[in-house]
């Protein structure tokens, strides 16, 4: 081989190199992204506002309108529909834009986007009749028809029955001590 041969087989290489760590990057990037987006949707879940809202919403007769919102949650329970709504409706446009997977959102929310949605459509359709645009609460409603339909497909069960048979691998447990060094 000559010094011109091998040159362009270490060009080569390192190019294919290059691509291949480049590709892992990108790869590592959209998963550190992804990630980041679930801790910020699980830390906005956990939000006492949130919380408190959410719980309020629940409380609510399904199909509530804003007459009987302002009845059952008083004057500033309308605030609390807000939130939840446009919290959903966050949610919704992410899960939409991928950048939220739907294994993910089900998982996290799943019960409280349909029975949120339960209390809270006709106040949406009725919030759309007043405002004139069909464009309110959009995405929350387009979030609460995915999971009907993830749901009719297939049912949800609890996390503790569907993974009741899950343990944690066992090189981790050996390398915390929990079980002897010579077990795999």
């Amino acid at each position: 081989m000559d010094v011109s041969t091998i040159a362009n087989l270490v060009n080569a290489f390192a190019v294919t190199a290059g691509v291949i760590f480049a590709a892992a990057q990108i790869r590592y990037y959209r998963q550190r992204r992804q990630r980041d987006a679930m801790l910020e949707l699980v830390r906005s879940f956990q939000s006492p506002a949130f919380t408190s809202a959410l719980r309020r919403v629940l409380s609510l007769p399904d199909g509530a309108d804003a007459q009987k919102i302002r009845e059952v949650l008083g004057p500033d329970g309308e605030d609390a529909v807000y939130l939840v709504s446009l919290t959903w409706e966050s949610i919704g446009l992410l899960l939409f834009r991928r950048e939220l997977s739907l294994d993910l959102v089900d998982d996290f929310f799943s019960g409280p986007i349909l029975l949120s949605w339960k209390k809270l459509q006709v106040w949406a359709e009725e919030w759309r009749r007043e405002l004139n645009r069909e464009t309110g609460s959009e995405w929350f409603h387009w979030l609460a028809e995915r999971m009907m339909e993830r749901e009719k497909l297939s049912p949800p069960v609890p996390a503790y029955i569907a993974h009741r048979t899950w343990r944690e691998p066992r090189r981790r447990l050996a390398r915390d001590g929990l079980v002897g060094s010579d077990s795999r």
